[in-house]
């Protein structure tokens, strides 16, 4: 598919997975918070009933943002790894029928494909995960095939050389922008070792808790936040924090920016913010500002939740648009 002569707008590079939701039963589980954080419990040692399970295809991070940036009509691309098995297949198939190019897909026969089982409670999900150990390397992209973006996010803890490998292609591509939502492993292995990739950062997306976990900055200031997310290199500073909206800076201008309102309860809440992050920055590549951006994000977020999954709420352009002629009139960013 990339050897067509259309120009590749963006390529995203991450882990692809199969999730399996088992949708639990409301009375067969509970939740409760201590120093660590929520916890979900079910009984130990016992068969437990479920309510049914959905299984989705070529989901995750990246591949997230490579529908949602297919949706709005974005000519996309999408470096990864799948074992040799059907549910590699299987994600192949999924990402043509989204229109994604696949042709950076990487085949690894005898290898399995990731598989992850998400545990449905009410509106939240747990994930068990368990990234499968490729070998990742960087493909050659001849000059037709160089995207005017770059998007980079969740992948195996395996893949740290590879990190290099993608900061030494953007070194020699400068002018090529680069969006950076860092996964967990990513977000571990510390801003030293990633240092060359924030560095490079056109625009870089956390969440609040996310964004005291990279800069070691304080919870309770943003503005520190945003001054240290700039100060390890990017241009474009966005924090997300759940029900109080987002917030963004470009250096020169902080903006807020409020949710847009669930037309009902979310359904289920996995892939808010990856459909928030690739939003903005297909916002941005579609030639928006960051408050057209910021208009535009929290839109999709909201639908997403909506149903079921990652990608099955993510809207086409039009649709998007319709939604933010609709909005009320306190929906805009403001400075903060």
């Amino acid at each position: 598919m990339a050897s067509n002569n259309t120009k590749i707008d963006v390529i995203t590079v991450g882990d692809i997975v199969t999730d399996a939701f088992i949708k639990l039963l409301d009375d067969q589980a509970v939740t409760y918070k201590n120093d660590e954080g929520p916890w979900l419990a079910m009984k130990f040692a016992t068969k437990i009933p479920f309510d049914h399970v959905e299984v989705l295809d070529a989901v995750g991070n990246a591949s997230n943002a490579a529908v949602a940036f297919s949706r709005l009509g974005l000519n996309t691309a999408f470096i990864t790894n799948v074992g040799g098995d059907q549910a590699g297949r299987d994600m192949i198939n999924a990402l043509h029928k989204q229109g994604v190019d696949y042709s950076f897909v990487r085949v690894n026969p005898g290898k399995k494909s990731n598989y992850h089982y998400v545990l449905w409670y009410k509106d939240e999900r747990t994930i068990l995960i368990k990234h499968e150990e490729y070998n990742y390397d960087w493909p050659h992209l001849r000059p037709a095939e160089i995207p005017e973006w770059l998007y980079f996010s969740s992948i195996s803890e395996h893949a740290m050389d590879y990190h290099d490998e993608v900061a030494d292609w953007l070194e020699k591509h400068s002018e090529v922008k680069f969006a950076f939502q860092p996964g967990t492993f990513q977000m571990k292995a510390g801003v030293e070792r990633l240092k060359r990739l924030y560095k490079r950062c056109e625009v870089l997306i956390l969440n609040r808790e996310e964004a005291v976990l990279v800069t070691g900055g304080d919870y309770n200031n943003l503005h520190d936040l945003l001054d240290r997310m700039h100060s390890i290199g990017a241009k474009i500073a966005v924090i997300t924090d759940g029900p109080e909206g987002a917030y963004a800076s470009d250096g020169q201008k902080r903006l807020k920016m409020p949710l847009y309102p669930d037309p009902s309860p979310p359904k289920e809440r996995t892939g808010a913010g990856d459909a928030f992050a690739s939003t903005f920055v297909a916002a941005l590549i579609k030639g928006n500002n960051i408050e057209g951006a910021l208009q535009w994000a929290p839109i999709n977020s909201m639908n997403v939740v909506q149903f079921v999954g990652a990608q099955t709420g993510l809207l086409g352009e039009f649709a998007l648009e319709k939604f933010l002629k609709d909005s009320p009139q306190w929906y805009r960013p403001m400075p903060f």
